[in-house]
């Protein structure tokens, strides 16, 4: 399939572009630089250097692609970018996959496709668009990412001590909470199974099953930093002086951000199992593992 892609230089982009490469497809790109055309190129996409808010260049692409992926999500973007696409698409099987979040379903031990919807302030904007998206006559898929990880990046980068300057990590408040955990890779494969499948999904709940407390993960990110640096323990394992430190949520208000710490204190568990039913078979280690054995770019 010829797939229009966009985001391909970002995070999650790129890993679905090299998976998409990876399963024969082939991609068109828009990015906002030749510095990062060229880097999709040497990734195997066609590179077209332009903005999505140019939408009659989106609706071109749209409508010479067999399929849309849309992982550059944007607030100032998406109502415009959206409703393009889908008007571009519109009477055709061509399916449009969009990305959210899994902050969208709030606080909530058991998240699935069918969980009311209740984002934090941080992605409140999704919601309607993700409305407009699911409820359309287009194949539509929304994608719905957990905590994003893997290659070094990403938001579990916040449990990897500083080398040059050791200070104790701190916990989002008290660090009780639980993050559901996808890495980004696993997610790639998700994005070319709903391309290939397009179907109306709705909602696709990414996560790996993996819901660890944020005190595990930062306990995990101390323990991977001084197996790097190969600093012994007490116990005569490696081990390292750096210490957790908790704090309450008003401190990691301050500290991150109303919104962002918000996002992060809501306590969240997914197992994915509705996409591993269509064949999605996540096989990356786990966040806690990776963070154990060092947290570094591949």
């Amino acid at each position: 399939m010829h797939v229009f892609l966009t985001g391909a230089s970002g995070y999650i982009g790129s890993a679905v572009l090299r998976a998409l490469i990876a399963h024969d497809h082939t991609v068109t790109a828009v990015l906002r630089s030749d510095e990062k055309a060229a880097r999709a190129k040497e990734a195997g996409a066609t590179a077209v250097v332009g903005d999505l808010t140019d939408l009659a260049l989106v609706a071109r692409l749209a409508e010479q692609a067999d399929a849309v992926v849309h992982t550059a999500s944007a607030e100032d973007v998406d109502p415009d970018f959206i409703a393009t696409v889908l008007t571009a698409l519109e009477g055709t099987a061509k399916p449009f996959v969009h990305t959210g979040g899994i902050f969208t379903f709030g606080a909530s031990g058991d998240i699935t496709e069918a969980s009311p919807v209740a984002p934090p302030a941080l992605t409140a904007w999704r919601a309607a668009n993700e409305a407009r998206v699911r409820t359309s006559a287009v194949r539509t898929t929304v994608v719905a990412p957990g905590i994003v990880y893997g290659n070094g990046a990403g938001i579990p980068t916040m449990f990897v001590p500083a080398s040059d300057a050791p200070t104790p990590v701190r916990l989002v408040g008290d660090g009780t909470q639980r993050w559901t955990t996808v890495h980004v890779d696993d997610l790639a494969e998700l994005y070319v199974l709903a391309v290939e499948r397009a179907d109306q999904d709705g909602y696709l709940v990414a996560a790996s099953g993996h819901n660890p407390t944020v005190r595990e993960l930062a306990q995990a990110g101390v323990e991977g930093q001084a197996r790097v640096e190969g600093q012994p323990g007490s116990d005569g394992h490696t081990g390292s002086a750096v210490s957790v430190v908790s704090e309450s949520a008003d401190e990691s208000r301050a500290r991150l951000g109303t919104d962002f710490a918000d996002a992060l204190l809501l306590d969240q568990a997914a197992t994915g199992a509705y996409a591993r039913s269509l064949g999605w078979q996540p096989s990356r280690p786990t966040l806690v593992e990776e963070l154990r054995n060092g947290y570094r770019a591949d």
